[in-house]
Parts: C-alpha cells; structure tokens; sequence
C-alpha cells in the first residue's frame, strides 16, 4: 500500500510544521545572547584588558591563567547543561496496550482510577495528586514516578523535573541539575573575578588614569556586565543551594508533594549531607567537575514516610530510608 502524499504548501499541517521550526529556532536566541555577551567578554578581557592595558607582567600572567580556568568550567558547566538530555520515565511506568484500552473504555472517574492503581500495583511510586489519585499523564500515556512532571514546552514527562529555562534552551531536571547548579556556581565565580580584577582599571577610567584608547571602553562595560551578571546570579545561586539542602525542585515549593495519607512539604528531605549527596553522589572527587554523579535512577526517590502505601510494592529498606517526622524536622 502506497504512503500518503506529503501535505501540500497550504495545508494546515504544513504551516504547523513551520511554525514548530520557527519555534525551535526563538528557543535558541537567550542561549545565542549568552554565548556571544561571553565571547565578547574573552576578547575584551584577555585582549583588551590582560594584553593591552595590564603592564605588570606577573599580574598579566596570575589574571590569564585565573580567567582560564573560571572559563573553562563556566563554558563546561554550561555546555552541559544545554545538551544533556532530560530523562524520561522507563518502558515499565508505560501503559500497556490493554491497559491504555481499559482506560479509553472507563468513563473518568473512580472506574479509570481503578485500572491505574493496577497498574501503578507494583511501580515505586508514593505521591498522588490533589485529589489522591495516581497521577497519571495523558499525553504520554504513562503513570507519573515521584517527582515527575510533563513540560509543555518538551511535551515530554521530566523525570525530577525543577523548571524549563530558555537560558539554557532545555529542561533542568534528574540528568542535568547538578550541570545547572555548577553552570550558576562557575558563572558566579567568572563573573566576580572578572568584576575584581578591573575594578582597578574602572576606576583609572573614571579619574582618566588610563590612555585614550578603544580598550577603557572595553574595560568600563565589562566591570558594568560582570557587576550586573554577579548580582542576578548570586541570588539564583543561593535560591538553588537551599533547594539542594532541603532536597526540593522549584515545583515541589509552589506545589508541595501529596503522599497518600498527607501533603509534606519535606517528604524528601533526609537531612543535609545525604540531600546534598542526591545530587552531588558520594564520590567527592566528582562534586565540581561537570560530570554526572547523582545517585539514583531518577524513578524512585529515598523517602521520610512515617506510613508507606501498603497498596505499593514492598521497597529495600537500604533504599528507603525511613524516619520519624521529628527525625526530619533536625
């Protein structure tokens, strides 16, 4: 049997195709303004400030080599971050085909209800929505693990999913948000040495202390860029270091997750080293190198839960470390 013909020109699918490709392309334009405000800077820097208007040797030397390495890790940290792609949920909290049968056939309510919790019988999954029912996307046909959410923008289901950020053109969820975390850390980091080690020559333009050349220009807009940048970045970065610390998403704060029997803003908390290791792993060594080390699979999450779902399959108790509700307040 011959394949249909493709849509013709004025077809309303192919405009629609368009419009996606017009889409895609805008997603990129805050990452394109990222990279070139950070080329720029390289120039104006290493150029115009370390080679042209530094004449201390040893203080072109100490500043070029600094630079470098800040660079190096902001430009990794966020490359990463870009291209890593969010995890989705594995094959096993897919509906199967009578499952999705089943479902299409049940009017909503408690008999739709009832064909999820079978299949959701055996999946490590604890928190419901508003209502406690299972949480369950109808777009991608699949029941929702612990900590997941269906991005609009993706139209996909993130696995541990904080937010989508257009600076970055990707969602920052499971696979990715230790790379975020490093990427606000380094660009902190580049930004205030950058701001430090111009301050001087700023000032020098302000008092004309500095020859009538195109570089002064350079160095007065790159102390403005990296003041302005560390500002913004430091408050983000202290928002995302306290999340770590309580081990919560940007989600879980604007919409705390429901368990079976309560709703427990803190129900994945387990104290700060070991909510600081969810996301860092337990190997030090990898802790500010742009390479994954969270521990898990992103499906199933350690827990505080004074009362588990008996409805749920039996979980390892090395896996799932329970405590009291006082023991998680500490």
């Amino acid at each position: 049997m011959a394949a249909p013909p493709p849509p013709a020109a004025g077809a309303p699918g192919a405009w629609g195709g368009v419009r996606r490709r017009c889409q895609r392309l805008l997603y990129w334009v805050p990452v394109l303004f990222i990279s070139s405000i950070l080329c720029w800077s390289y120039y104006a820097y290493v150029t115009q400030l370390c080679l042209l208007t530094m004449t201390n040797i040893g203080e072109k030397v100490v500043c070029l080599v600094a630079y470098h390495i800040f660079f190096m890790l902001f430009v990794w940290s966020y490359w990463k971050t870009i291209f890593t792609l969010p995890m989705n949920p594995s094959k096993e909290f897919h509906l199967s085909y009578s499952d999705k049968e089943s479902l299409e056939r049940e009017p909503r309510g408690e008999s739709q209800q009832e064909v999820l919790r079978r299949a959701a019988k055996d999946l490590p999954i604890y928190t419901r929505t508003m209502s406690g029912a299972i949480r369950y996307c109808d777009r991608c046909h699949l029941v929702k693990p612990d900590r997941c959410h269906h991005c609009s923008v993706c139209d996909k289901c993130i696995l541990k999913m904080d937010h989508h950020c257009p600076w970055v053109n990707n969602c920052v969820g499971f696979s990715n948000y230790k790379f975020f975390l490093l990427f606000l850390a380094y660009s902190l980091l580049y930004c205030l040495f950058v701001a430090a080690t111009d301050l001087q020559y700023f000032i020098k333009f302000w008092t004309n202390g500095l020859p009538d050349t195109q570089a002064k220009f350079h160095i007065m807009f790159l102390f403005f860029a990296a003041a302005m940048f560390s500002v913004s970045l430091s408050s983000l970065f202290g928002y995302h270091c306290w999340l770590v610390s309580k081990n919560k998403s940007t989600l879980e704060v604007f919409r705390a997750p429901i368990f079976r029997h309560r709703t427990d803003k803190n129900g994945f908390s387990l104290g700060f080293s070991k909510n600081l290791r969810q996301v860092f792993g337990d190997e030090k060594k990898y802790w500010l190198l742009p390479v994954f080390s969270s521990l898990g699979d992103g499906c199933s999450f350690p827990t505080c839960l004074v009362n588990q779902d008996p409805e749920q399959a039996s979980t390892p108790v090395d896996f799932f470390f329970l405590c009291t509700y006082k023991q998680n307040d500490v």
